[in-house]
């Protein structure tokens, strides 16, 4: 962990304004031994909204994920962390991502009973993704792909291929050794 990290992690808004502006820590950092969080991952998750600004206006990429695909919306709404949803958004954060299991952010708010955030994630996932359609239109490029995930990923998938029935087949039942004989 970084001292980044620890700083929004625990919530000191001075000391990681200081280690930002001191340049001696990355903000996108990703930290392998707590599953590749950023610093964005910790202020979401503790629902720090004025580090989650202070963070991206140091260049945190709101698009990072976690070893899972998680990104900040799914940590804040895992914890129930409505200002930190609204601030990702207003910042143009994708609220519809998908992580390794499918899960978007608004599905973790439901299975972790926030129904305030769970309403919000309705609205701001349809809002995400006409502001993608509007700037692919417009040719606006935007910071919404995480390339380390998405090459974690599909090795994922190589080495987990999906369960299904067709990879099984059936076979006889064995033959117990008390049984042998009997036959």
């Amino acid at each position: 962990m970084t001292e980044l990290h620890e700083a929004v992690a625990v919530g000191d808004y001075d000391l990681a304004e200081e280690i930002l502006r001191s340049g001696h820590c990355d903000p996108n950092h990703k930290d392998v031994d707590w599953h590749d969080r950023t610093p964005l991952h910790w202020a979401a998750a503790k629902g720090q909204s004025e580090l989650v600004k202070l963070l991206v206006d140091h260049g945190a990429r709101h698009c990072l994920r976690s070893d899972v695909g998680w990104t900040p919306a799914h940590f804040a709404a895992e914890s129930g962390r409505l200002g930190v949803l609204r601030t990702l958004h207003s910042l143009h954060a994708a609220m519809d991502a998908a992580d390794l299991f499918g899960d978007t952010p608004k599905r973790i708010a439901e299975i972790y009973g926030h129904q305030d955030c769970s309403r919000f994630l309705e609205r701001a996932e349809v809002e995400s993704q006409n502001y993608r359609r509007t700037a692919a239109m417009k040719g606006i490029p935007l910071d919404q792909r995480d390339e380390d995930w998405e090459l974690k990923k599909e090795e994922f998938k190589r080495r987990n291929p999906p369960c299904s029935w067709d990879n099984y087949t059936v076979s006889a039942p064995k033959k117990n050794k008390q049984n042998k004989g009997k036959q």
